[in-house]
């Protein structure tokens, strides 16, 4: 019964050896991130298999608007991470107890601000980036229904950010893995028992995310022995609201331009026709999964960097960080070796349709290296946003996307026009993703070994 306690309490990820701390607080976040995979990948199986290709193609075309309508909440969650590791780090009560109160009114107020204006907003959007009309209406639906209930989206998202800022991934995975089951069963009832369609599968996933949301509170609540979680600690204090969003806006301001990169390129693969934009969705499903250990091994450096930074260990910083590259490196050749093996059956999960699943494979063999880059990318980043520095990673963003990726990809789509390809080839799409991730981990490479991130900590005193 201790050692289960154990792994449902907060770790401090400021003693023991760096590695080990990584690895541990890693493996119950990853498995977490995969079942947070398994929302977005069993929607797409159950209607790619029980509703058809066009409609696979109408739900992967609403998730760059859904992300880029959530970026008000990643400023909110990425600047509490930072906040709360910190805190917790320094052994600060007082503040990490405001900390995690501004965190929850914040959120409410992002997560309302979205229902509100979704409903005008969606059907505009996806009109601009040319989705085809066959696919509009359900595209539409699908997106309403996942923003009007944002809510549980919202609070869950923040609120397993805070367990992790205190070293507990394991709760996380566990609220995550009983909402993944939910999801899958309400799934298929839904979509197959009730024959709901597309709608059906946003019902599911609005209403398994609430309910991971509320174990979140729960959990929180019992941790009084930690900080303190009632409602004067909710009041939204000026100084505390001012440092969560200097902290959380650049990394908010990091996923707009991503977002909006994406819709970008959306519009261009929306050119392409149906088979394509279905290409498209099963290749970032896989890539989707392909990803998370390297976005699991950011998190981590950002944990492991902002709690020995709040406790003023920089050398073990920089120790865990040359530990925690060897490993998502390694990891990340594993999984690029696996794709180039067995990518292909990976795509036959999603369609029977040959053609797309030979068109997938191909596409998917060009972003295979680029695994290897992101885990460069993610570490450091990690580190630095751990530290305090969340405007230099968005920089970054910002070179690698807007101003390489997008030009690059309608660049080659032009160069490419020919007879068969009157609107250039696909692979342009692809080919531009892989040059933004090699650029991206080499510009990233020399910032942190410039090393400027190590003057923003520690955090402003706030009281």
């Amino acid at each position: 019964m201790a050692k289960l306690a154990e792994l449902f309490s907060p770790k401090d990820m400021t003693v023991g050896t760096p590695w080990k701390r990584i690895v541990e607080f890693s493996i119950p976040m990853l498995l977490g991130n995969i079942a947070q995979q398994l929302y977005n990948t069993v929607d797409a199986i159950v209607i790619g298999r029980y509703v058809g290709d066009n409609a696979l193609a109408a739900v992967g075309s609403a998730f760059p608007v859904f992300n880029f309508l959530l970026i008000l909440f990643v400023a909110v969650a990425s600047g509490a991470g930072i906040m709360v590791a910190q805190y917790f780090g320094a052994k600060d009560r007082e503040r990490l107890s405001r900390s995690i109160g501004v965190c929850i009114t914040l959120t409410a107020i992002v997560s309302t601000i979205i229902m509100v204006i979704s409903p005008f907003v969606v059907r505009p959007m996806l009109v601009f980036i040319n989705t085809p009309e066959s696919i509009l209406d359900w595209c539409a639906d699908y997106l309403l229904i996942l923003l009007v209930g944002n809510w549980g989206f919202s609070y869950f998202n923040i609120l397993s950010g805070i367990l992790r800022g205190l070293g507990d991934s394991f709760s996380a995975l566990v609220f995550l893995l009983i909402s993944t089951v939910l999801n899958v069963v309400l799934d298929i009832w839904f979509v197959v028992g009730l024959n709901m369609g597309v709608p059906g599968v946003a019902v599911a996933t609005v209403i398994a995310q609430t309910v991971s949301a509320v174990l979140c509170v729960i959990k929180l609540k019992r941790m009084d022995d930690v900080f303190d979680f009632n409602l004067n600690m909710m009041k939204l204090k000026k100084e505390y609201a001012l440092q969560l969003l200097r902290l959380g806006l650049p990394t908010g301001l990091t996923q707009a331009i991503f977002s909006l990169a994406m819709i970008t390129v959306q519009s261009l693969t929306n050119t392409f026709g149906e088979m394509i934009i279905a290409c498209n969705v099963i290749v970032m499903r896989v890539d989707a999964f392909a990803v998370l250990p390297n976005f699991t091994f950011g998190i981590t450096m950002t944990t492991f960097a902002g709690q020995n930074v709040g406790a003023k260990k920089m050398d073990r910083v920089e120790q865990g960080t040359r530990q925690g590259l060897a490993i998502a490196v390694g990891v990340s050749t594993v999984i690029t070796i696996i794709i180039l093996l067995f990518g292909k059956y990976l795509m036959n999960i999603f369609t029977d349709t040959a053609e797309l699943v030979d068109l997938s494979m191909r596409m998917m063999r060009i972003l295979a290296v680029g695994y290897i880059a992101m885990a460069v990318t993610q570490v450091l980043s990690g580190v630095m946003r751990g530290a305090g520095d969340t405007v230099t990673p968005m920089w970054i963003s910002l070179i690698t996307t807007i101003f390489l990726r997008v030009p690059v990809a309608y660049g080659l789509a032009y160069l490419t026009r020919s007879a068969a390809y009157p609107n250039g080839r696909p692979e342009s799409i692809f080919v531009s993703l892989l040059i933004a991730w090699v650029s991206g981990a080499i510009i990233t490479t020399f910032f942190y070994k410039k090393g400027n991130w190590r003057e923003k900590a520690l955090l402003k005193d706030v009281r």
